[in-house]
């Protein structure tokens, strides 16, 4: 089993909802936007949700990446064909699952800045910058696919898949290729923590204002409104994250709502 160096992780998992957890399985998506600092650097496993995701939702991420890849000079961009979620069978929303489906699969989480970090770092391509709309940025690289789902349930932030379900899903990744491969270089490549918030050099992370064009302008507005759109039917329902579908507490409720802000929709990217 693998073990990253941060915290008790030994396989960390993600759930996320789609169509996020796609996009990045896919390489289009290359920021994974948090309200907190990764505490992972290495392989990090992505749960796909079980919410479908709403087509004006799935329309307003594609658009938004359309207009940042196309900075670039990236015009033929590829999205999936579908956004899979994370159930057994076709079953009602509402109804409780006992298991859930572990559908995407894994990415390296490589370094960790802050959004205005990002957008300064003048090494990187234009549009990766403009990807950094969030207070923490998870750098993500080499995107697999999982061929096979496997039955699991997702939690709260990041925690470890159970042996059986790593030893069984290992097997079972494809590598995919992203449209615009990016390596995001570590100030030091024997630490592997090195890339943090606050490591950039001020030489570095000193660059000219990213130039947003009217279209980017109303891609960036159209992604932030699908992201609120997801969070305010967390509140309405209770804060139903990560799809525990058992019931949680208002405590718990209300430290997910202080702490874990940027679960997979209430950020862009």
């Amino acid at each position: 089993m693998r073990r990253n160096n941060g915290g008790n992780y030994t396989n960390p998992c993600l759930t996320m909802h789609q169509p996020w957890a796609s996009l990045l399985i896919h390489g289009i998506k290359r920021v994974e936007g948090r309200s907190w600092p990764s505490p992972i650097r290495g392989r990090l496993w992505i749960h796909a949700a079980s919410k479908v995701p709403e087509p004006e939702t799935i329309k307003a991420m594609e658009e938004f990446y359309k207009e940042i890849y196309a900075v670039n000079g990236i015009s033929d961009l590829k999205f999936p064909e579908n956004y899979p979620v994370s159930r057994l069978y076709f079953i009602p929303y509402r109804i409780s699952l006992q298991k859930f489906l572990l559908r995407a699969g894994c990415v390296e989480v490589v370094g960790c800045i802050t959004c205005d970090e990002l957008q300064r770092w003048e090494e990187m391509p234009e549009g990766v910058r403009l990807e950094g709309q969030t207070d923490y940025c998870w750098l993500c690289e080499q995107p697999q696919k999982l061929i096979i789902p496997f039955e699991m349930r997702g939690r709260q932030g990041v925690y470890n898949l159970e042996r059986k379900i790593y030893e069984a899903a290992v097997r079972g990744l494809r590598p995919m290729e992203a449209p615009y491969p990016i390596k995001f270089p570590l100030p030091d490549p024997k630490d592997s923590f090195s890339l943090k918030p606050g490591s950039l050099e001020p030489g570095t992370s000193k660059a000219s204002k990213l130039g947003i064009s009217s279209s980017l302008s109303e891609a960036i507005a159209g992604a932030r409104g699908a992201a609120s759109q997801f969070l305010t039917e967390k509140t309405v329902e209770s804060f139903v994250v990560h799809e525990t579908d058992s019931s949680v507490s208002t405590r718990t409720r209300n430290k997910s709502k202080e702490n874990d802000q940027n679960v997979d929709g209430s950020s862009i990217n």
